[in-house]
């Protein structure tokens, strides 16, 4: 007895020092999570405190975000597991064939990923009690499992939220719905600082954020992803199961698991009376999700939602009367993230046991995707992305392939060689190779949540096959160099035009005010042909004394392969010297942001010029447009938005002026909507070619379902291209569009109609309501109206879109540079 008296002493001892140790979220801050909201800094504050504190802890920062800051992880378990923590990391690897070792495990691994959407902010205030509650009083769990939680994945959107709110809010907080505090001005904290959904990017990564989570993520590989998340005010509590469709690929055991955490959870929620709800929302299907992307990966990917969102702020009155205050919203998501560990840790070994049988890929149909090397660029940004992923490619043997052609859609043979890439789905991410780069989406359902369809070979321009059996291929690649030398000799230097690498090289070249042409026809020239848009930068208009070594020098950066010529008299086509080789100016760009304007379109068009083009843009505000000299620009774009006021009539009839001046307008998306229609200008909305409307006798339950005849929900359909006009230099005579919307434009009777969707236009992949179908036929994609020296681009279908459809982006480039670009004007 005294033995147990004193073991009971020395715990209660070691108890009360571990308490003094580690302060509780609200003791570190000095104020009760839920009385207002953290700032990142402090949250980061607190993990540090936690990690420094406690030897079962361990805190990594994995990278930063484009404001500057930090992105962190915390590793959480018994000091046992913690101290063999990469050991556990490689046996769990090993278990997916990714490395070799050990291939058993007995720990599960479960990753809790807080506040993707900067405004859903009480998952980063749950991160904190979720930790506390994990090393405090929830250590059992630990024995056998390991907890990453990333406790902010977007600090730049939360802390934009965060600081507005603090700014507005009344003392005490005012729950009535009218309130500042409960109006969140454009363009919101959901996004990151270039207000792209980083919820949306998982797969395609084109975000910072996105890039240095995804190594970490496949570096470790978890059993379980939770991404947490708010909605509207009015909502219960949302958690697994999923909704259908659920992607084919998903286990049986993914399907099933998904059930008995909800189970989990709803005792929890039962026995404090929440409300909550299952399978009615939120699908399983398009990759890019934090739920799908973990699910492709093995995992069991869930998405938490929690009432609240933007509009909540500390406390709001719901449409029933009930206060909804940011405490009870934290205590929520905190509970389904305890009890996620929870039942995780229960079932650690058959978690490890199913996770390892999810790799095994011999069930696929198609074994091996052929994707033709006819654009270098093209296919090393494809690579990029797969390496990324630490998705295995290879090259092709010289020979012939049978499979499922892309651009025909039928099967056909297609001769390979050895610049051809192979992605086999023999490989431990076979599966996510099947939903990357799968010719059509299969659909269980056609209500979804998202777009239907992404198949990498169409989103990036290359001629593919798909094949059932594995085709032949070496591990060998090619080598890539691109080192030119200065000719003093040269009457002019040539580079091509065909893909985005291109456009940026040109917008390098007039930063460092080197003036190049582009040839508006095809020309051969000591016996090489070049197409038309070429660029061809002339000696006579370039004539610094540095002026061959600073083309070399940027042309080596770019990694552009400069052809010198001594003469500028061609073999065939037109000469150097002729009014169809234009010069290309430096362009003045403005976009058009604020009110009424998709933020998420203008973070696409302002990422893009930025990060990729890499050229410089002029932000305009909506609030000001009215009162803007447009001839200080010479493109202005307008994002897809719904303009009811900001392009007023005043407005419409200045953009008419202005191009007749000589400007570019570039209008994307449903901002056409402000110019289709309108006596000044030639789109027409195609009307709807259904039969006359009738009563409406359709079941109220099933309208929804009826509703979707009108949609189309990110389908991809093959248009045709004049690839004679400038806005289609460096295209073939076909385009992969990716449609997401059901409205149709007319043909333009005034203009060139450079993209168009022929007589028989149908999508070949992902959803398309039948009523909508009907009007995509003979209807626009991509047109030119001309207005005197100037022109309005209209873009049907944004290129841009969460850029990631990468052959869409160089209609941009051309809008901009190629269109109306005259040396002469300044």
């Amino acid at each position: 007895m005294k033995i147990k008296s004193l073991l009971l002493v020395a715990f209660l001892i070691s108890e009360s020092l571990f308490s003094q140790t580690i302060q509780s979220p609200s003791e570190f801050l000095g104020y009760e999570i839920g009385s207002r909201f953290t700032r990142h800094h402090k949250v980061v504050e607190y993990f540090t405190h936690v990690s420094n504190s406690l030897s079962n802890v361990v805190l990594e920062k994995y990278g930063e975000t484009n404001e500057r800051r930090p992105l962190y992880l915390s590793y959480i378990s018994s000091e046992k597991n913690i101290s063999n923590l990469e050991t556990i990391r490689t046996n769990n690897l090993a278990q997916t064939g990714i490395i070799s070792g050990k291939a058993t495990n007995n720990i599960a691994i479960v990753w809790l990923s807080y506040n993707v959407h900067g405004n859903e902010a009480s998952s980063t205030e749950a991160a904190m009690l979720t930790l506390y509650e994990l090393v405090t009083k929830k250590k059992e769990w630990l024995k056998n499992t390991v907890v990453i939680i990333d406790p902010c994945i977007n600090p730049d959107g939360r802390d934009r939220y965060v600081n507005w709110y603090n700014q507005v809010k009344s003392t005490p907080f005012n729950t009535n719905q009218d309130a500042k505090e409960h109006s969140e001005p454009w363009p919101g904290g959901r996004p990151n600082h270039y207000l792209f959904d980083l919820n949306r990017d998982w797969a395609w990564a084109t975000q910072v954020e996105s890039q240095q989570r995804i190594k970490m993520y496949n570096k470790w590989m978890p059993h379980i992803h939770v991404d947490f998340h708010e909605q509207g005010i009015n909502d219960p509590y949302y958690f697994a199961p999923a909704a259908e469709p659920f992607h084919e690929i998903i286990s049986d055991w993914q399907r099933n698991f998904q059930n008995e955490i909800g189970k989990n959870h709803a005792k929890y929620f039962d026995k404090e009376g929440w409300l909550y709800f299952t399978k009615e929302s939120f699908d399983l299907l398009y990759p890019s999700y934090g739920d799908t992307y973990p699910t492709y990966m093995g995992a069991i990917g869930m998405t938490y939602e929690q009432a609240g969102h933007g509009r909540a702020g500390l406390g709001i009155k719901t449409d029933e009367g009930e206060i909804l205050t940011l405490k009870d919203r934290a205590l929520h998501h905190m509970t389904t993230g305890l009890s996620t560990v929870e039942i995780s840790s229960q079932n650690a070994d058959q978690l490890n046991i199913e996770f390892k049988n999810f790799f095994n890929n011999n069930s696929l149909q198609y074994k091996s995707y052929v994707l033709k090397n006819d654009n270098v660029d093209k296919t090393n940004r494809l690579k990029a992305l797969l390496d990324l992923h630490e998705i295995e490619y290879e090259v092709a043997k010289n020979g012939t392939v049978k499979g499922y052609n892309y651009m025909s859609q039928k099967e056909e043979k297609m001769i390979v060689s050895t610049s051809d890439l192979v992605i086999h789905t023999q490989q431990p991410k076979g599966k996510m190779v099947k939903v990357l780069f799968e010719p059509k989406t299969k659909l269980v359902d056609s209500l979804t949540y998202d777009i239907t369809a992404w198949s990498l070979p169409y989103a990036h321009g290359l001629k593919a096959v798909a094949s059932t059996t594995k085709v032949a291929s070496s591990k060998s690649t090619i080598p890539q160099s691109t080192t030119n030398t200065i000719d003093t000799n040269a009457y002019a230097y040539i580079s091509k035009w065909n893909s985005i690498d291109d456009a940026t090289f040109l917008g390098a070249l007039l930063q460092a005010d080197i003036t190049p042409r582009f040839s508006n026809q095809a020309f051969t020239i000591d016996k090489k042909v070049y197409a038309a848009g070429s660029l061809i930068i002339l000696r006579n208009d370039n004539r610094s004394e540095d002026f061959d070594s600073k083309l070399v020098a940027i042309a080596n950066t770019h990694k552009r392969r400069l052809q010198p010529v001594t003469t500028g008299f061609v073999d065939k086509g037109v000469d150097f010297g002729s009014y169809a080789v234009n010069p290309i100016n430096k362009q003045r760009i403005a976009v058009l942001s604020g009110k009424e304007t998709s933020s998420l379109s203008f973070g696409e068009v302002w990422h893009f010029f930025e990060t990729q083009l890499q050229y410089p843009i002029t932000t305009l505000n909506s609030d000001y447009f009215s009162k803007v000299n447009f001839s200080n620009y010479d493109v202005i774009i307008i994002p897809s938005g719904y303009y009811s006021k900001v392009l007023s009539k005043t407005i419409l009839e200045k953009f008419v002026k202005w191009t007749q001046s000589g400007g570019t307008l570039l209008v994307i998306g449903e901002a056409l909507n402000s110019f289709a229609d309108h006596k000044s200008f030639a789109l027409k909305k195609k009307k709807n070619r259904t039969k006359i409307e009738e009563p409406n006798l359709t079941p109220y339950a099933d309208r929804e379902r009826n509703n979707v005849k009108n949609f189309i929900t990110g389908s991809i359909f093959n248009s045709t291209l004049d690839h004679t006009h400038p806005l289609a230099f460096g295209y073939d005579k076909e385009y992969f569009s990716l449609k997401l919307s059901g409205t149709s434009y007319e043909l333009l009777q005034k203009g060139n109609n450079v993209g168009y969707f022929g007589n028989y236009t149908t999508n070949v992949s992902g959803f398309a309501g039948n009523d909508a179908l009907k009007n995509v036929p003979k209807s626009l994609l991509f047109g030119e109206e001309k207005k005197g020296s100037g022109s309005i681009i209209y873009m049907v279908d944004n290129p841009l879109f969460r850029s990631f459809w990468e052959n869409g982006k160089l209609f941009v480039a051309n809008a901009v540079f190629l269109l109306n670009s005259d040396i002469l004007k300044h």
